[in-house]
């Protein structure tokens, strides 16, 4: 894979700072972007001599457009640029109170709009570039119902980017635009998830959880043969797949296991 300069989000721990390593390691430029500064230097430092961490909240338009121009400002050009801050949520439909709502509305989907609008514009004036958007398997399929406005949130975003990169198809077949879709990852992300993660019961999950380096391979291989959507695992599309040939069918077969 050539060098690039690439931009990455939620870079401070999990997937984006396996994937910030992993770039790294390959002698790529970096733009590492999170909230939590300590722990977003201590990546940046593991991430090869060229990775230049800014301090982002992902949620305010202006934070992104900023990440953007530090990232021109530094090395030139943007090449790739990935969504992929997210925060999990533990809590059923229900239960939902409006601020959990909001919350998990701005970090999973409005912070992938604005990068969105911050970078495609600028991809199109060079008539090239690749976004990739970080979503779940769970926004293709019910498996956990208590991660809720989160699987509802990431199902918004793969509609946004279907729709976005049909309508850059015809004019701008050098710009890519992917759909990354991990199932179960063993990072902190449930142990973070606002309400907490309530413990499966043994069996109630078909999946095993991938390590955060199997998922960044994943979006490594991404990066340097782009396409449309992928499932990190490979059990995760012939599970959607049935999910969608006979809803009924498969929901029943779930409850069933509880």
């Amino acid at each position: 894979m050539n060098s690039k300069v690439i931009v990455i989000t939620g870079a401070s721990s999990g997937i984006g700072a396996s994937l910030a390593k992993q770039l790294g390691a390959n002698n790529n430029m970096l733009v590492l972007a999170a909230r939590r500064e300590h722990e977003l230097n201590q990546v940046a430092k593991q991430s090869g001599s060229h990775a230049l961490p800014v301090i982002c909240d992902v949620t305010k338009r202006q934070d992104i457009e900023n990440l953007r121009d530090a990232a021109l400002a530094e090395f030139g050009r943007i090449d790739v640029w990935v969504n992929n801050a997210g925060r999990g949520i533990g809590i059923k439909v229900l239960d939902l109170s409006e601020e959990d709502f909001n919350q998990i509305i701005d970090i999973n989907l409005r912070s992938a709009f604005y990068g969105m609008q911050a970078i495609v514009p600028y991809f199109q004036k060079q008539i090239k570039g690749h976004l990739i958007n970080i979503s779940s398997f769970l926004s293709r399929v019910p498996l956990l119902t208590f991660r809720s406005i989160y699987s509802a949130a990431k199902a918004a975003l793969n509609s946004l980017t279907a729709n976005l990169r049909m309508d850059l198809s015809a004019n701008y077949p050098d710009i890519h635009i992917s759909l990354v879709m991990p199932g179960p990852v063993a990072t902190d992300f449930a142990k973070k998830a606002i309400g907490g993660t309530p413990a499966l019961l043994p069996g109630a999950s078909p999946l095993k959880a991938q390590s955060a380096d199997e998922v960044a391979a994943v979006i490594v291989d991404v990066i340097n043969t782009p396409r449309p959507e992928v499932f990190t695992q490979p059990i995760l599309a012939e599970i959607a797949g049935k999910y969608y040939q006979d809803v009924a069918a498969f929901e029943q077969n779930m409850r069933s296991r509880r």
